[in-house]
Protein backbone atom coordinates (compact mmCIF):
# COMPACT_ATOMS: atom_id res chain seq x y z
CA UNK A 1 0.00 0.00 0.00
CA UNK A 2 1.02 3.56 -0.51
CA UNK A 3 1.84 6.37 1.75
CA UNK A 4 -0.56 8.21 0.38
CA UNK A 5 -3.14 5.46 0.87
CA UNK A 6 -1.94 4.67 4.69
CA UNK A 7 -2.41 8.62 4.96
CA UNK A 8 -6.02 8.30 3.43
CA UNK A 9 -6.79 5.36 5.50
CA UNK A 10 -5.40 7.23 8.79
CA UNK A 11 -7.82 9.96 8.20
CA UNK A 12 -10.83 8.41 7.63
CA UNK A 13 -9.96 5.89 10.62
CA UNK A 14 -9.06 9.58 12.73
CA UNK A 15 -12.35 11.00 11.65
CA UNK A 16 -14.67 8.01 12.39
CA UNK A 17 -13.20 8.12 15.76
CA UNK A 18 -13.80 11.81 16.32
CA UNK A 19 -17.28 11.58 15.62
CA UNK A 20 -18.10 8.41 17.78
CA UNK A 21 -15.94 10.58 20.29
CA UNK A 22 -17.76 13.95 19.95
CA UNK A 23 -21.16 11.70 20.31
CA UNK A 24 -19.99 10.15 23.58
CA UNK A 25 -19.28 13.41 24.71
CA UNK A 26 -23.05 14.62 23.62
CA UNK A 27 -24.30 11.73 25.89
CA UNK A 28 -25.84 12.97 29.73
CA UNK A 29 -22.64 12.63 32.22
CA UNK A 30 -25.03 12.94 35.32
CA UNK A 31 -28.86 11.74 36.43
CA UNK A 32 -30.44 15.07 36.31
CA UNK A 33 -29.32 16.08 32.76
CA UNK A 34 -30.56 13.04 30.93
CA UNK A 35 -33.94 14.82 29.48
CA UNK A 36 -37.08 13.50 29.25
CA UNK A 37 -38.44 9.58 30.18
CA UNK A 38 -39.45 11.06 33.44
CA UNK A 39 -41.62 8.03 34.46
CA UNK A 40 -38.83 5.51 33.50
CA UNK A 41 -36.10 7.63 35.41
CA UNK A 42 -38.21 7.99 38.36
CA UNK A 43 -39.09 4.00 38.41
CA UNK A 44 -35.53 3.75 38.00
CA UNK A 45 -34.37 6.10 40.80
CA UNK A 46 -36.32 4.34 43.25
CA UNK A 47 -34.70 1.30 42.01
CA UNK A 48 -31.30 2.15 42.78
CA UNK A 49 -31.56 3.89 45.62
CA UNK A 50 -33.53 1.02 47.39
CA UNK A 51 -30.80 -1.37 46.26
CA UNK A 52 -28.12 0.98 47.11
CA UNK A 53 -28.95 0.93 50.82
CA UNK A 54 -29.51 -2.11 51.04
CA UNK A 55 -26.03 -2.58 49.17
CA UNK A 56 -27.35 -5.46 46.67
CA UNK A 57 -26.95 -5.48 42.45
CA UNK A 58 -30.54 -4.06 40.94
CA UNK A 59 -32.71 -6.59 39.83
CA UNK A 60 -32.19 -7.36 35.95
CA UNK A 61 -34.06 -4.99 33.56
CA UNK A 62 -35.00 -4.39 29.74
CA UNK A 63 -35.38 -1.09 27.75
CA UNK A 64 -37.39 -1.09 24.68
CA UNK A 65 -38.09 1.26 21.81
CA UNK A 66 -36.87 2.33 18.20
CA UNK A 67 -33.06 3.17 17.89
CA UNK A 68 -31.86 6.55 19.01
CA UNK A 69 -34.03 7.10 22.04
CA UNK A 70 -31.38 6.76 24.85
CA UNK A 71 -31.44 2.86 25.70
CA UNK A 72 -27.62 3.03 25.83
CA UNK A 73 -27.39 6.15 27.66
CA UNK A 74 -29.44 5.24 30.72
CA UNK A 75 -27.69 1.74 31.29
CA UNK A 76 -24.41 4.00 31.28
CA UNK A 77 -25.70 6.14 33.66
CA UNK A 78 -27.13 3.79 36.10
CA UNK A 79 -23.60 1.91 36.28
CA UNK A 80 -22.65 5.70 37.25
CA UNK A 81 -25.32 6.18 39.71
CA UNK A 82 -24.31 2.35 41.32
CA UNK A 83 -20.54 3.33 40.99
CA UNK A 84 -20.47 -0.04 39.10
CA UNK A 85 -18.01 -1.43 36.29
CA UNK A 86 -20.48 -1.19 33.11
CA UNK A 87 -19.21 -4.09 30.12
CA UNK A 88 -20.95 -3.38 27.25
CA UNK A 89 -21.32 -5.92 24.46
CA UNK A 90 -24.45 -7.10 21.70
CA UNK A 91 -26.33 -9.91 21.05
CA UNK A 92 -24.73 -10.54 17.39
CA UNK A 93 -20.85 -10.35 18.69
CA UNK A 94 -21.82 -13.11 21.21
CA UNK A 95 -21.74 -16.05 18.93
CA UNK A 96 -20.68 -18.82 21.06
CA UNK A 97 -21.71 -19.82 24.62
CA UNK A 98 -17.77 -19.77 25.04
CA UNK A 99 -17.94 -16.48 24.40
CA UNK A 100 -21.01 -15.68 26.74
CA UNK A 101 -19.31 -17.66 29.41
CA UNK A 102 -15.99 -15.60 29.05
CA UNK A 103 -18.24 -12.18 29.77
CA UNK A 104 -20.09 -13.80 32.46
CA UNK A 105 -17.18 -15.39 34.69
CA UNK A 106 -14.80 -12.48 33.88
CA UNK A 107 -17.39 -9.92 36.12
CA UNK A 108 -16.96 -8.99 39.35
CA UNK A 109 -19.27 -8.36 42.04
CA UNK A 110 -22.00 -5.16 41.47
CA UNK A 111 -20.92 -5.30 37.55
CA UNK A 112 -23.21 -4.29 34.90
CA UNK A 113 -23.48 -6.24 31.55
CA UNK A 114 -25.55 -4.40 28.96
CA UNK A 115 -26.07 -6.19 25.81
CA UNK A 116 -27.95 -3.95 23.38
CA UNK A 117 -30.10 -5.42 20.38
CA UNK A 118 -30.46 -8.89 22.39
CA UNK A 119 -32.82 -10.11 20.55
CA UNK A 120 -29.99 -10.62 17.82
CA UNK A 121 -28.76 -13.19 20.38
CA UNK A 122 -28.77 -17.14 19.01
CA UNK A 123 -31.61 -18.84 21.07
CA UNK A 124 -28.76 -21.62 22.53
CA UNK A 125 -27.20 -18.86 24.03
CA UNK A 126 -30.09 -17.62 25.45
CA UNK A 127 -31.03 -20.60 27.40
CA UNK A 128 -27.74 -20.80 29.37
CA UNK A 129 -28.30 -17.20 30.28
CA UNK A 130 -31.62 -18.02 32.14
CA UNK A 131 -29.71 -19.98 35.09
CA UNK A 132 -26.94 -17.35 34.65
CA UNK A 133 -29.72 -14.74 35.55
CA UNK A 134 -32.18 -16.56 37.91
CA UNK A 135 -29.83 -18.06 40.16
CA UNK A 136 -26.38 -16.94 38.88
CA UNK A 137 -25.09 -20.42 37.53
CA UNK A 138 -23.76 -21.23 34.35
CA UNK A 139 -24.10 -24.73 33.23
CA UNK A 140 -21.24 -25.73 30.85
CA UNK A 141 -21.02 -28.95 28.62
CA UNK A 142 -17.44 -30.04 28.28
CA UNK A 143 -16.47 -32.28 25.25
CA UNK A 144 -18.81 -34.60 23.13
CA UNK A 145 -20.01 -37.57 22.79
CA UNK A 146 -19.76 -40.38 25.59
CA UNK A 147 -16.91 -38.37 27.23
CA UNK A 148 -18.90 -35.02 27.49
CA UNK A 149 -19.32 -33.92 31.14
CA UNK A 150 -21.53 -30.49 32.46
CA UNK A 151 -19.60 -28.43 35.10
CA UNK A 152 -21.63 -25.61 36.83
CA UNK A 153 -19.60 -22.34 37.54
CA UNK A 154 -20.89 -20.12 40.39
CA UNK A 155 -21.20 -16.47 39.61
CA UNK A 156 -21.34 -13.08 41.37
CA UNK A 157 -23.70 -10.95 41.85
CA UNK A 158 -24.59 -8.97 38.46
CA UNK A 159 -27.20 -7.12 37.13
CA UNK A 160 -28.23 -7.74 33.29
CA UNK A 161 -29.70 -4.59 31.47
CA UNK A 162 -30.24 -5.51 27.80
CA UNK A 163 -31.56 -3.04 25.89
CA UNK A 164 -33.95 -3.96 21.96
CA UNK A 165 -35.99 -2.19 19.02
CA UNK A 166 -37.63 -5.38 18.56
CA UNK A 167 -39.13 -6.90 21.75
CA UNK A 168 -41.63 -9.24 20.00
CA UNK A 169 -38.25 -11.37 18.79
CA UNK A 170 -37.64 -12.23 22.38
CA UNK A 171 -38.78 -15.19 23.92
CA UNK A 172 -41.54 -14.99 26.69
CA UNK A 173 -39.03 -16.80 29.25
CA UNK A 174 -36.47 -14.48 28.62
CA UNK A 175 -38.67 -11.18 28.72
CA UNK A 176 -40.25 -13.04 31.83
CA UNK A 177 -36.72 -13.31 33.95
CA UNK A 178 -35.94 -9.32 33.66
CA UNK A 179 -37.22 -8.70 37.38
CA UNK A 180 -36.49 -5.51 38.00
CA UNK A 181 -38.73 -3.73 34.86
CA UNK A 182 -39.55 -3.93 31.54
CA UNK A 183 -39.58 -0.45 30.16
CA UNK A 184 -40.99 1.06 26.87
CA UNK A 185 -39.33 4.32 26.35
CA UNK A 186 -41.17 7.00 24.46
CA UNK A 187 -40.91 9.32 21.80
CA UNK A 188 -39.62 12.97 22.86
CA UNK A 189 -41.54 16.44 22.77
CA UNK A 190 -40.37 19.31 20.70
CA UNK A 191 -40.11 21.07 24.00
CA UNK A 192 -37.66 17.86 25.65
CA UNK A 193 -36.15 17.75 22.18
CA UNK A 194 -35.02 21.78 21.69
CA UNK A 195 -33.59 21.18 25.49
CA UNK A 196 -31.29 18.49 24.45
CA UNK A 197 -30.56 20.39 20.94
CA UNK A 198 -29.57 23.91 23.66
CA UNK A 199 -27.82 21.51 25.99
CA UNK A 200 -25.47 19.85 22.90
CA UNK A 201 -24.76 23.19 20.73
CA UNK A 202 -23.05 24.61 24.17
CA UNK A 203 -21.12 21.28 24.81
CA UNK A 204 -20.09 21.62 21.30
CA UNK A 205 -19.29 25.54 21.88
CA UNK A 206 -21.49 27.22 19.59
CA UNK A 207 -24.58 29.46 20.44
CA UNK A 208 -27.52 28.25 19.13
CA UNK A 209 -30.58 30.92 18.83
CA UNK A 210 -34.16 29.70 19.97
CA UNK A 211 -36.34 29.63 16.97
CA UNK A 212 -33.12 27.63 15.14
CA UNK A 213 -33.35 25.26 18.01
CA UNK A 214 -37.26 25.04 17.49
CA UNK A 215 -36.66 24.49 13.59
CA UNK A 216 -33.98 21.37 14.24
CA UNK A 217 -36.70 20.17 16.91
CA UNK A 218 -39.64 19.98 14.58
CA UNK A 219 -37.80 17.98 11.75
CA UNK A 220 -35.78 15.62 14.12
CA UNK A 221 -38.70 12.95 14.61
CA UNK A 222 -38.61 13.22 18.07
CA UNK A 223 -35.33 11.27 18.67
CA UNK A 224 -32.22 13.27 20.26
CA UNK A 225 -29.60 10.86 18.10
CA UNK A 226 -31.58 12.47 14.93
CA UNK A 227 -31.41 15.88 16.75
CA UNK A 228 -27.26 15.71 17.53
CA UNK A 229 -26.88 14.27 14.32
CA UNK A 230 -28.94 17.65 12.43
CA UNK A 231 -27.40 20.15 15.07
CA UNK A 232 -23.72 18.80 14.10
CA UNK A 233 -24.26 19.32 10.36
CA UNK A 234 -25.95 22.72 11.03
CA UNK A 235 -22.74 23.81 13.16
CA UNK A 236 -20.59 22.53 10.20
CA UNK A 237 -22.89 24.76 7.98
CA UNK A 238 -23.00 28.06 10.39
CA UNK A 239 -19.17 27.33 10.84
CA UNK A 240 -17.92 26.98 6.98
CA UNK A 241 -20.61 30.61 6.40
CA UNK A 242 -18.39 31.72 8.95
CA UNK A 243 -20.82 32.25 11.45
CA UNK A 244 -19.82 31.96 15.50
CA UNK A 245 -23.56 31.32 16.46
CA UNK A 246 -26.48 28.50 14.48
CA UNK A 247 -29.52 31.31 13.43
CA UNK A 248 -32.65 29.94 12.05
CA UNK A 249 -31.34 30.79 8.14
CA UNK A 250 -28.29 28.93 8.08
CA UNK A 251 -30.67 26.17 10.32
CA UNK A 252 -32.94 25.79 7.31
CA UNK A 253 -30.43 25.96 4.84
CA UNK A 254 -28.60 22.96 6.11
CA UNK A 255 -31.07 21.21 6.71
CA UNK A 256 -33.00 21.37 3.30
CA UNK A 257 -29.30 20.97 1.56
CA UNK A 258 -29.95 17.77 3.21
CA UNK A 259 -32.86 17.16 1.88
CA UNK A 260 -35.01 17.07 5.36
CA UNK A 261 -38.31 18.94 5.15
CA UNK A 262 -40.66 20.66 7.73
CA UNK A 263 -41.71 17.13 8.71
CA UNK A 264 -38.73 15.50 9.38
CA UNK A 265 -39.14 13.46 5.83
CA UNK A 266 -35.93 12.74 3.85
CA UNK A 267 -36.18 11.78 0.09
CA UNK A 268 -36.33 8.12 0.68
CA UNK A 269 -39.61 8.73 2.45
CA UNK A 270 -40.95 11.34 0.33
CA UNK A 271 -39.92 9.08 -2.53
CA UNK A 272 -42.42 6.26 -1.27
CA UNK A 273 -45.04 8.42 -0.88
CA UNK A 274 -44.74 9.98 -4.59
CA UNK A 275 -44.53 6.51 -6.06
CA UNK A 276 -47.49 5.03 -4.04
CA UNK A 277 -49.69 8.62 -5.11
CA UNK A 278 -48.38 8.37 -8.30
CA UNK A 279 -47.91 5.49 -9.75
CA UNK A 280 -50.62 3.54 -7.62
CA UNK A 281 -53.11 6.25 -7.44
CA UNK A 282 -52.55 6.45 -3.52
CA UNK A 283 -53.12 2.49 -3.12
CA UNK A 284 -53.95 -0.02 -1.90
CA UNK A 285 -50.65 -1.32 -2.90
CA UNK A 286 -48.64 -4.70 -1.35
CA UNK A 287 -45.53 -4.48 0.05
CA UNK A 288 -43.65 -6.36 -2.63
CA UNK A 289 -45.14 -4.77 -5.65
CA UNK A 290 -44.03 -1.18 -3.18
CA UNK A 291 -40.68 -2.29 -3.02
CA UNK A 292 -39.77 -2.91 -6.42
CA UNK A 293 -41.29 0.41 -7.77
CA UNK A 294 -39.13 2.00 -5.29
CA UNK A 295 -36.37 0.03 -5.82
CA UNK A 296 -36.14 -0.90 -2.11
CA UNK A 297 -35.68 -3.88 -0.13
CA UNK A 298 -39.20 -4.65 1.59
CA UNK A 299 -37.45 -5.17 5.15
CA UNK A 300 -36.29 -1.67 4.71
CA UNK A 301 -39.47 -0.29 3.52
CA UNK A 302 -41.19 -2.15 6.29
CA UNK A 303 -38.89 -1.20 9.42
CA UNK A 304 -36.85 1.82 8.62
CA UNK A 305 -39.39 4.07 6.68
CA UNK A 306 -42.79 3.06 7.17
CA UNK A 307 -42.83 3.31 11.43
CA UNK A 308 -42.40 7.34 11.19
CA UNK A 309 -44.90 7.34 7.78
CA UNK A 310 -47.51 5.60 10.03
CA UNK A 311 -46.64 7.93 13.15
CA UNK A 312 -47.06 10.93 11.21
CA UNK A 313 -50.21 9.50 9.43
CA UNK A 314 -49.11 9.75 6.32
CA UNK A 315 -50.01 6.02 5.18
CA UNK A 316 -52.25 3.22 6.38
CA UNK A 317 -51.50 -0.28 6.65
CA UNK A 318 -54.92 -2.56 5.27
CA UNK A 319 -55.57 -6.02 4.27
CA UNK A 320 -55.33 -5.35 0.59
CA UNK A 321 -52.17 -3.31 1.23
CA UNK A 322 -50.63 0.19 1.78
CA UNK A 323 -52.74 3.12 0.96
CA UNK A 324 -51.50 7.07 1.14
CA UNK A 325 -53.98 9.36 3.72
CA UNK A 326 -55.18 12.86 2.72
CA UNK A 327 -51.97 14.20 5.46
CA UNK A 328 -49.61 12.50 2.82
CA UNK A 329 -51.53 14.24 -0.07
CA UNK A 330 -51.88 17.62 1.50
CA UNK A 331 -47.99 17.04 2.62
CA UNK A 332 -46.43 16.67 -0.88
CA UNK A 333 -49.53 19.55 -1.82
CA UNK A 334 -51.28 17.45 -4.28
CA UNK A 335 -54.85 16.31 -4.02
CA UNK A 336 -56.93 13.54 -5.11
CA UNK A 337 -60.85 13.77 -6.34
CA UNK A 338 -62.37 10.44 -7.43
CA UNK A 339 -58.70 8.79 -7.76
CA UNK A 340 -57.54 11.47 -10.21
CA UNK A 341 -54.13 12.99 -9.04
CA UNK A 342 -54.29 16.57 -9.12
CA UNK A 343 -51.94 19.41 -8.15
CA UNK A 344 -52.51 21.60 -5.45
CA UNK A 345 -53.69 24.77 -6.27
Amino acid sequence: MSSQQNNNSNNVKQAASSDKALDQTLRPQKWDDYIGQELIKKNLNILIRAASERKESIEHLLFYGPAGLGKTTLALLIAKELGAQIRITSGPSIERVGDLASILTNLSPGDILFIDEIHRLNKTIEEVLYPAMESRSLDIIIGKGPSARSIQLELPPFTLIAATTRIALLSSPLRSRFSGGTFRLEFYTDNEIKKIITRSASILGMTIIEDAAEEISKRSRCTPRIANHFLKRCRDYAQVAGQNEIDINSTKQALDLMEIDAAGLNSHDRRILNVLIEKFKGGPVGLGTLAAATSEDEATIEEVYEPFLLQLGFIERTPRGRMATENAYRHLGQKQIQGNLLSAS
